[in-house]
């Protein structure tokens, strides 16, 4: 399967609408990951309308609908990888020690809030992915976003890009 990875898109707040290399990316993939702070419902029915697959939960800026729509915490069981997607996981020393115990039956964590792309692995295992963001990279020199592969209960090919200029 092939995935992308996003969050904090602060649609229409931080950009009118996902940049072209993201939606791009929306087309190819067999499941987008979202990891909260849509902002608007209009941001998920657009990613709904055109992605094949959606997993998504909401985030602190997410109001009220966003959140009758979708979890605080996704679960899903992609290319035979479980995952599990979540907003907001804390402060950054620990969290590899603090996931792996709220998270034990996990493969991959996927979160956001903190716009600070990250890729580690807790002792347990368990990979923890947060993509940045698209269109708000606050104090990061890039907008990011990745992309991943799952088949066969492996992720690999994981990638971190960077939002080409326009």
């Amino acid at each position: 399967m092939r995935l992308l990875i996003i969050s904090d898109t602060h649609l229409p707040r931080r950009a009118r609408d996902l940049p072209a290399q993201v939606w791009a990316q929306v087309e190819r993939a067999d499941a987008v990951i979202h990891a909260g702070d849509w902002c608007v419902p209009d941001a998920l029915d657009a990613l709904q309308a055109r992605a094949a697959r959606v997993v998504g939960v909401y985030g602190n800026n997410d109001g009220r609908e966003l959140r009758e729509r979708l979890p605080e915490v996704a679960r899903e069981t992609l290319g035979g990888v479980r995952f599990a997607v979540v907003h907001e996981t804390g402060q950054a020393t620990g969290r590899e020690k603090r996931c792996a115990e709220r998270f034990p039956d996990t493969d991959v964590l996927v979160f956001g809030h903190s716009h600070i792309p990250w890729d580690t692995r807790a002792d347990s295992g368990l990979r923890l992915l947060n993509p940045g963001s698209p269109t708000d990279r606050r104090r990061q020199p890039h907008h990011t976003y990745m992309t991943a592969e799952a088949a066969e209960r492996i992720l690999s090919d994981v990638r971190l890009h960077r939002i080409d200029p326009a």
